[in-house]
């Protein structure tokens, strides 16, 4: 298919361009199907077990120590919290008499590993909820961290790390990073059990991080042949089953190292991503084009206006006076162009439109109308 592209002033006048004329020209050139290039990779690398998960956790509590840079007094949960905290130590205050700079309200959210056991230490993370300025030097109270079934699962506490800093007075504030967010290596200690018992699998499933049917039959035919017998079968784009009982294995976590390292082979998916805000531009090295030739030219028009004050002799009668100057600038430089054989790939196609001068967002638009003419043989996705 032969395709002829005239970029004009707008994105939406070089679409129709395209599309009259590449449905004019699709019966010129037969398209010809570019073999996909494929790649091996090990099943570990992509794909999943099912029911093996990390799980979120979350908590409220306070941090302490800080120089005068805590929540101010208006933030009124923190001072109830401390209020709160304090009658459980047996320390009866009334939270309206309580003014502290030092503490600051915080949410704490750590990340538990599949298979954690109690006393397993975690990372976690420390982020103010409240006006405070700065968390450097702070302490975090004992905090419990929840899951989303309402049980607790670790606690937190410790001295804060913090990769920022916010120094000034006066209204002169100099900030580097983030300093109401901090961390706390190994801060947070698993409390339940969260381990899943693989004994009573009978079926191990995988699951794909990418949706794909050739791939999912290409898991599935691996781990048959490595076992010589039908072990394993694929359910869906993304599922593939294994039996235990059929795989013969000692173990299921045997049987699950057996099954993540064996290699298959896959065929990345002929994908175009751009980004419209800061025009940039990812794409696959399988993506191809049909037979395109690019012209692109450019119009530009500059108006500038000029003050121009006219004031009179001396010892005249006149008055000043005060106009505009206007100036028309017009550039219309001759059309360049480009040429690309049948197959040709989009690198190839962004390298020649660069060199005939096209922003990342002419490129854009190019591409979307390309897309849109049939000429783009990939899925183009704008984020």
């Amino acid at each position: 298919m032969a395709i002829w592209f005239l970029s004009s002033r707008t994105a939406a006048s070089m679409a129709a361009w395209l599309i009259v004329i590449g449905s004019f020209c699709t019966w010129l050139t037969p398209t010809v199907q570019a073999s996909v290039p494929e790649r091996k990779v090990l099943i570990r690398d992509v794909t999943e077990i099912q029911g093996v998960r990390d799980n979120q956790l979350v908590g409220y509590g306070l941090v302490v120590g800080l120089k005068g840079t805590g929540d101010r007094q208006q933030t009124f949960f923190t001072v109830q919290t401390l209020a709160n905290t304090l009658q459980r130590m047996g320390v009866q205050i009334a939270p309206g008499v309580v003014v502290v700079k030092n503490v600051a309200a915080v949410f704490v959210t750590a990340k538990l590993p599949a298979f954690s056991r109690p006393g397993m230490p975690l990372d976690v993370t420390v982020s103010s909820i409240g006006d405070a300025k700065s968390l450097e030097g702070g302490v975090l109270l004992m905090t419990a961290l929840k899951a989303p079934d309402g049980q607790v699962y670790a606690e937190a506490q410790g001295a804060l790390q913090l990769a920022g800093y916010s120094e000034g007075a006066g209204g002169q504030l100099k900030s580097v990073n983030h300093p109401t967010v901090a961390i706390i290596s190994g801060g947070g200690t698993t409390e339940r059990d969260a381990a899943v018992d693989l004994s009573r699998f009978s079926t191990v499933s995988l699951l794909l991080h990418n949706s794909d049917f050739t791939a999912a039959r290409s898991v599935a035919e691996a781990i048959n042949k490595d076992f010589s017998r039908n072990v394993a079968a694929a359910v869906d784009s993304r599922r593939i089953d294994v039996n235990v009982a059929a795989a013969g294995e000692g173990s299921v976590p045997g049987l699950i190292a057996r099954v993540q390292n064996l290699a298959i082979r896959i065929a990345p998916p002929a994908k175009v991503i751009m980004n419209e805000r800061t025009g940039t531009i990812v794409m696959g090295g399988d993506v191809k084009l049909t037979a395109v030739s690019v012209i692109h030219g450019s119009l530009t028009i500059q108006v500038v206006t000029t003050p121009v004050i006219s004031q009179p002799g001396p010892f005249s009668n006149g008055t000043t006076v005060q106009t505009q100057q206007t100036s028309l600038a017009v550039k219309d430089p001759p059309a360049q162009s480009i040429q690309l054989e049948e197959g040709a790939n989009v690198e190839e196609l962004i390298r020649g439109l660069h060199v005939m001068g096209a922003t990342s967002r002419d490129v854009i638009g190019i591409l979307q109308a390309i897309k849109e003419a049939g000429g783009l043989q990939a899925d183009l996705e704008v984020i």
